[in-house]
């Protein structure tokens, strides 16, 4: 029997070298583009990385809920943890010994990200290092990232397993990107895409405008996008990833059992990695002076993170939903979603207007092909995020009510939340629970924000 090589072993054995100078050669005819050369292509990998994120496995914490079975808490999860989960990790700074002590301490949702709309002198390298799983040693899954929704990716740095390179246990590989697209976005790992995505391996990116630090448009020097009129200028950003946890499939991974995915049923509903009421919770010491392109958490010698405040059970979850603002202040919320579920974000008590959608300014096309065209945004309380798809949605906080506030401690609260009952109750419908936080508007007192989702206090 003749042995036939598949389409991956094919570009694995074929290398950088042929598949670049091939898109170099064919591509530009068709996209009117230029493309990376071969030699580009070889010195992305030589190139210090803007930044460096790691695959893994590790553990988090999901709230009390009631009796789910043998499969929640996990039996086999340290102290402080009760859930599985495969994930990335920023190693950004550290050496080669405390990348290797990073295994096993994943943390979902992975790393947010951000990189400045590309202008031609500004590519962004990100390299990727498998560390294994510690709990499945014997799954030696590659890992890879794919930036869901970027336009005109080069192909070799898609991360798309079956057209482009994906990372094997124990190596590393740098993408590049242009991005030219400003906006929210979202990435994954491609790679058995249905168990690593549902697993953890996926969190936020976005791309800030060119039109940035032009103070004449909106005071902040902050947008959303390449507006032109300071529309979607805004003064505090706020990421909020969507995510799921079906404790089944968890505990299977971290057991060597196969879940059956057909029976998919979500128990726990995230934002940024967390359910109500740990969204509420603070975000990790983070250090705003590194934070260039993702949120910087402090870590400690050995380079793992450091808790948030007085909740060790959230130290692989750094990332905080509350929302935090001042009276008419603009706020932008970037919601994406990457659950396997519809969600409606509800903001009881503030109108949001929705002024981007998949990384495009909702605006129609003008006559050179721009979006400088009719205006589409459009006002609403309830924004439906399917799986996959992103919002970009601004809202300008209310005046403080006075005296010690709505909520008796000095500051008026509004919930955001999703209306699907089943996604905001933490399996335990006599209760909140699940994708839900509040909006805090304070009379004074809130720092500038130095970076996305600080909370300024």
């Amino acid at each position: 029997m003749r042995n036939s090589i598949s389409r991956r072993n094919f570009l694995k054995l074929a290398g950088s070298g042929f598949l670049a100078a091939a898109g170099a050669s064919v591509l530009p005819r068709f996209m009117g583009r230029k493309l990376l050369q071969p030699a580009e292509v070889a010195f992305a990998q030589t190139t210090t990385p803007d930044l460096y994120f790691a695959g893994t496995d590790g553990w988090i914490a999901m709230p009390p809920s009631p009796n789910i079975g043998f499969y929640f808490p996990d039996d086999l999860a340290p102290a402080n943890f009760n859930t599985y989960i495969f994930g990335f990790r920023n190693v950004t700074g550290l050496d080669a010994t405390q990348i290797g002590q990073q295994k096993m301490k994943a943390q979902h949702s992975a790393p947010m990200f951000w990189v400045d709309e590309y202008t031609g002198a500004n590519e962004f390298h990100m390299q990727l290092t498998n560390l294994g799983l510690q709990m499945r040693p014997d799954l030696t899954d590659s890992h890879t990232l794919h930036w869901h929704g970027f336009r005109n990716v080069i192909p070799f740095f898609d991360g798309e397993p079956t057209g482009s390179i994906s990372v094997p246990v124990g190596r590393n590989f740098t993408y590049v990107f242009r991005p030219r697209d400003p906006g929210t976005y979202m990435y994954h790992c491609h790679v058995e895409d249905v168990e690593h995505v549902h697993m953890g391996m996926t969190g936020p990116v976005f791309v800030r405008p060119a039109q940035n630090g032009n103070t004449s448009l909106y005071a902040s020097g902050k947008f959303a996008y390449n507006d032109g009129d300071g529309s979607t200028g805004y003064d505090r950003e706020f990421a909020m990833f969507l995510s799921e946890v079906w404790a089944e499939a968890h505990w299977c991974d971290s057991h060597i059992q196969l879940p059956d995915w057909s029976d998919y049923k979500a128990d726990f509903s995230l934002l940024n990695g967390r359910a109500y009421p740990d969204t509420l919770a603070p975000n990790a010491p983070i250090d705003a002076a590194t934070s260039h392109h993702a949120l910087s958490v402090e870590r400690d010698a050995g380079g793992d993170l450091i808790a948030p405040a007085g909740r060790p059970d959230l130290q692989y979850q750094p990332l905080s939903a509350l929302v935090t603002c001042l009276p008419n202040e603009r706020v932008l919320l970037r919601f994406s979603n990457l659950g396997f579920r519809e969600a409606a974000m509800a903001l009881a008590g503030i109108k949001m207007r929705v002024i981007g959608r998949d990384a495009t300014m909702m605006r129609g096309l003008g006559s050179t092909g721009l979006r400088n065209g009719a205006d589409t945004s459009y006002a609403t309380n309830t924004v439906l995020i399917g799986p996959g798809e992103s919002y970009d949605v601004l809202f300008t906080a209310p005046d403080f009510s006075g005296g010690s506030g709505s909520s008796g401690q000095g500051y008026d609260s509004y919930v955001l939340y999703n209306r699907r009952l089943t996604q905001v109750s933490n399996l335990d419908a006599s209760t909140f629970g699940g994708q839900r936080t509040e909006v805090r508007v304070y009379p004074g007192g809130l720092a500038a924000q130095q970076y996305p989702n600080d909370l300024g206090v």
